[in-house]
């Protein structure tokens, strides 16, 4: 707009020097140094008085990026009607931030929610259902022991490994549903145990590396932190078809990053964002829940060349205002 605006007003004084040249009048000195003033001033004018239209379209785009806390300035010497339509912006921007931290809080609140009462099902779980459990299976296997018929002997050992494998299975739902071991121990114990658990059976070695013991982390952080290796994880074994996954843990004073590397045959990322499959759904899932605790996630992938998935989140509450 500034470029048309100055070409205009250069055709126009262009085209009266012409007229006046044309009519005879040769343009002085003076006349000539008053024009180039004219139009210098014009062009700064211009410049100044439009800039908010410039920031107003630089500030749009940066919130297209992602960057929220972007704003319109100020300025004492633009033209009003313009500033008036960054100030309208800054009050749309300033509702969206405040309807998306609504959001976030009471998404937050909701996943806070959904973690107490899947913890509360998997102590259930761990605590009565599979003691109770265990129980008949001990009653199962004297049954067994004692038995002396022998067309009954069979089918009390087949009820006994039955009941074994059912308890098994419901021990393992408890730690899916939500790790035991992440509520009383922490994050890292949680980690190597994940890693222990999705080693057996699989031939894929899963091994956990601490870089710097992390300070104490908020529950809310080490259960983001924790989804994220386990879905991560899941990922690998179910689609990579690797032999190696790495869990490597940095703490920070200020902020904990969890990487998740396996030398599987990878994905493109950008497919995988425009389909809809079970893949993609836990990327999404991912990314939320880092969100929600004012992280980062960043994937990266690629056909044959294995994936890694970062979840960069701070620690304290300066370093989360800032992000």
């Amino acid at each position: 707009m500034v470029v048309k605006l100055i070409g205009a007003n250069m055709a126009v004084v262009a085209m009266l020097v012409g007229a006046w040249l044309w009519s005879g009048h040769p343009v002085s000195l003076v006349g000539g140094i008053v024009i180039v003033a004219a139009v210098a001033l014009y062009t700064v004018l211009v410049v100044i008085a439009l800039r908010p239209i410039r920031d107003l379209d630089a500030v749009a785009s940066r919130v297209w990026k992602g960057d929220y806390a972007a704003r319109v300035s100020r300025s004492a010497v633009a033209d009003q009607g313009a500033v008036r339509v960054g100030s309208m912006f800054n009050i749309l921007l300033d509702s969206l931030a405040d309807d998306r931290a609504r959001m976030r809080a009471l998404a937050s609140e909701v996943v806070s929610a959904g973690e107490t009462e899947r913890a509360a099902l998997a102590r259930e779980l761990h605590d009565s259902t599979a003691q109770r459990l265990a129980g008949l299976l001990l009653q199962l296997s004297a049954a067994a022991r004692d038995s002396k018929d022998p067309a009954l002997t069979p089918r009390l050992v087949a009820a006994r490994d039955a009941a074994q494998e059912i308890t098994e299975e419901v021990r393992m739902l408890s730690q899916t549903i939500r790790p035991i071991v992440l509520d009383e121990l922490g994050l890292v114990p949680a980690l190597e145990k994940l890693a222990r658990d999705s080693t057996n059976g699989t031939g894929i070695d899963v091994d956990v590396h601490v870089v710097s013991k992390p300070r104490t982390i908020p529950p809310q952080i080490a259960s983001a932190l924790y989804r994220v290796a386990q879905e991560a994880v899941r990922n690998a074994v179910l689609h990579s078809s690797a032999h190696k996954i790495h869990i490597v843990l940095h703490g920070e004073p200020e902020v904990a990053t969890l990487e998740v590397l396996d030398d599987g045959v990878g994905f493109d990322p950008a497919i995988i964002e425009s389909s809809d499959t079970t893949l993609k759904r836990g990327l999404m899932s991912m990314r939320e829940r880092i969100a929600l605790v004012d992280g980062e996630l960043e994937i990266k992938s690629a056909p044959h060349g294995g994936t890694t998935v970062v979840a960069t989140v701070p620690l304290t509450q300066a370093s989360r205002a800032h992000h």
